[in-house]
């Protein structure tokens, strides 16, 4: 994890200074900044009107594994939470290494779909072939990362708070210019048993999980959060709860206010909906769009080289990932595989392709992080005094949900 030292000698601790507020904030940048600015347009191509519906089922697979993490946090409060959560369950250092390179895989795939986005709403302001903006991006992104920026929570929730408005703006943008909105919400309910409608629906829908990953970003700051057996599990679910909301709600408005065809070409689609509903210039949500994206790649970024400098100094990886720099005290080494397999990435696939990607991974790591927990409960391993805890048929529910939403990929 940033922040441990190279060399043998022993090291303070992390400070604990985060309270339950801005824990939240930091889980909503990472979450928000994950996906909606980027995917709106491609899943409202796949389900069409009943995108938001789809945005509901990503959400609901996601809350028991939202539970599993909750309570494996409370048991094990410690950063790399979910390599970590493994390697207790199983006793097994590679399958510990697996789950650490998967979460690994996850942000480099996350980072490369939303440099993507990115380079779409920077062209709003410069007329750059895509490519180009979205290597400039990365690069750029990545000297940042490797010159060791120290962003306090404190400036992160600020960012937050600006992704933050810039959706209840396209909400309050939709409802003003057309109250009768709220009328027809129903419309967006698919009330069908035709397969095709259905196939759709579940299509986005593991789009749609896309941009509910970063909650579980949450357990690698346990460190560093006031009372972690409480503050983190109440954190982890007010991020779902209130991005599920903001979802879809933004999702709402958009495929009842606009030409969904219109709505799917996009490649800055918040700024097309807001320039559709009101008649006016998208660059103001562009410009959001544009903090929210790269306040997201960095954090990618940093998660995964982290996580390999975490991995290499534990011995699971050769000792020169795990090397630090003495000016920059950052691992340039592991920092610069990030950005060299982002840029790849970024340039070689389409962003559905990338955004498909991660959740796919995501959902392998929490089918594992769900079955770390059934073990743990078989075992009768007591919760810590205070702790978070759930019962059985919680994470077996997270396990099958996951599961079901991987076959259905893979089937369809």
């Amino acid at each position: 994890m940033a922040g441990q030292a190279d060399t043998g000698i022993d090291q303070p601790g992390l400070r604990r200074a985060l309270s339950l507020r801005l824990v939240v904030l930091y889980g909503l940048g990472v979450t928000i900044g994950a996906g909606i600015y980027v995917l709106i347009g491609a899943t409202s191509g796949r389900a069409g009107i009943h995108a938001p519906f789809s945005f509901l089922i990503a959400a609901l697979v996601m809350a028991p594994t939202a539970a599993s993490f909750a309570e494996l946090t409370s048991r094990m409060p410690v950063s790399a939470g979910e390599a970590a959560y493994v390697r207790h369950a199983f006793g097994s250092r590679g399958l510990a290494l697996m789950v650490g390179l998967l979460v690994v895989t996850a942000g480099v795939v996350s980072a490369a779909a939303v440099a993507i986005g990115a380079a779409g709403y920077i062209r709003v302001f410069m007329d750059v072939p895509p490519d180009i903006l979205t290597a400039l991006v990365i690069v750029v992104m990545g000297l940042a990362a490797a010159w060791g920026i120290v962003e306090s929570v404190s400036v992160a929730a600020i960012l937050t708070l600006i992704e933050i408005a810039g959706l209840l703006l396209i909400i309050g943008a939709g409802l003003t210019h057309d109250p009768a909105l709220v009328m027809r919400v129903s419309e967006v309910v698919p009330l069908t048993t035709e397969p095709d409608v259905w196939g759709g629906i579940f299509a986005a829908g593991l789009l749609a999980f896309f941009a509910f990953i970063g909650f579980e970003d949450m357990v690698n700051i346990a460190e560093e959060a006031n009372e972690p057996l409480k503050t983190l599990p109440r954190a982890i679910f007010l991020t779902l709860l209130i991005s599920t909301l903001l979802y879809v709600l933004v999702v709402s408005v958009a495929v009842l206010s606009v030409p969904i065809e219109g709505l799917a070409k996009s490649t800055a689609p918040l700024g097309f909906v807001y320039e559709q509903v009101t008649g006016g210039s998208p660059l103001v949500i562009s410009a959001v769009a544009i903090v929210a994206t790269l306040n997201g790649i960095i954090v990618q970024m940093i998660m995964a080289s982290r996580v390999l400098y975490g991995l290499s100094s534990q011995g699971d990886l050769p000792a020169i990932i795990g090397r630090v720099n003495r000016v920059t005290r950052t691992p340039l080494v592991a920092t610069g595989l990030v950005v060299g397999i982002v840029l790849l990435l970024g340039l070689v696939f389409p962003i559905e392709g990338l955004a498909e990607m991660t959740s796919r991974v995501t959902l392998t790591v929490f089918c594992l992080v769900n079955l770390s927990l059934i073990r743990v409960k078989f075992r009768g391993e007591p919760v810590p005094k205070g702790g978070f805890q759930v019962r059985m048929w919680v994470p077996v529910t997270g396990l099958l949900a996951s599961l079901a939403l991987l076959a259905h990929d893979i089937v369809g």
